[in-house]
């Protein structure tokens, strides 16, 4: 699994001009599943999420994680994180994993992020959305499950 993650404010999500997710403040978190990906996967990706210490304390440094500034999280499924390039000048998606794969995986993650206790806002799987957000600092961060 791969995910770009981005500290926002006032992050929302709309599908069919309807908004049907919305964060004030934490992270904006685009998730994208490939073939091999697994529950592991999910569940390291989760952790390294809620901990990763991205936030600002008191002193201005990044020194919080979003569990400990009590974030939230809209997340986003994004088959396009897998788009090759190399070739031509049309993405490839085939090293994106077939819809229900990554719908199950996606899902997961969101529950495993839930579980860890933050709240969680997503998109619709699947669908034409529309995701508006300040990205803060800017602080923008990709991680591969794979790279652990």
């Amino acid at each position: 699994m791969k995910v770009i993650i981005q500290r926002a404010e006032n992050a929302s999500v709309r599908v069919n001009e309807e908004e049907i997710g919305s964060i004030k403040k934490g992270l904006v978190v685009l998730v994208g599943v490939t073939h091999d990906d697994k529950k592991e996967d999910a569940s390291y990706l989760a952790n390294k999420i809620v901990n990763l210490r991205i936030f600002e304390d008191e002193k201005g440094k990044m020194n919080l994680s979003l569990l400990d500034m009590g974030g939230q999280v809209l997340s986003i499924s994004q088959f396009t994180l897998y788009g090759e390039t190399k070739k031509g000048r049309r993405p490839n998606f085939m090293q994106a994993a077939k819809p229900e794969v990554a719908n199950d995986l996606y899902e997961y993650f969101n529950f495993m992020l839930n579980e860890a206790g933050v709240e969680v806002a997503t998109g619709e799987f699947g669908s034409m959305m529309d995701v508006s957000f300040t990205n803060v600092g800017p602080v923008t961060l990709i991680i591969d499950s794979k790279d652990k």
